[in-house]
């Protein structure tokens, strides 16, 4: 049986959604941005050969990575994002997948 990973929900929300947008929607859309971002700035630093400007993007997107943090850490702590903890048998078989994965690389 797996363990979920929340905080209680805070009752702010209303238990039926209507059309309206709460303030889970909004933090969620801004987490998803936030998401999109990084990804977005980590496709540019891989392509990136100008030093300034690689030094540039990565501070920000660092400071990308810290914002959306902060957004799922604020869902989280508010009880509106769920996690389920991970049993020592899925732990076991991620570990040896990408232990697997080192064998397909030249060793340095």
């Amino acid at each position: 049986m797996a363990t979920e990973i929340a905080v209680p929900e805070t009752n702010q929300l209303p238990k039926v959604k209507g059309p309206e947008i709460n303030d889970r929607d909004r933090i969620n859309d801004i987490l998803s941005y936030e998401k999109y971002l990084t990804s977005g700035y980590n496709t540019g630093l891989n392509e990136m050969q100008n030093p300034k400007l690689r030094q540039t993007v990565q501070q920000i997107l660092n400071e990308t990575h810290q914002l959306q943090f902060q957004m799922f850490d604020l869902m989280f702590q508010k009880g509106w994002y769920k996690m389920k903890a991970a049993e020592q048998q899925e732990i076991g078989q991620t570990h040896q997948q990408f232990a697997n994965y080192k064998t397909q690389f030249p060793q340095f």
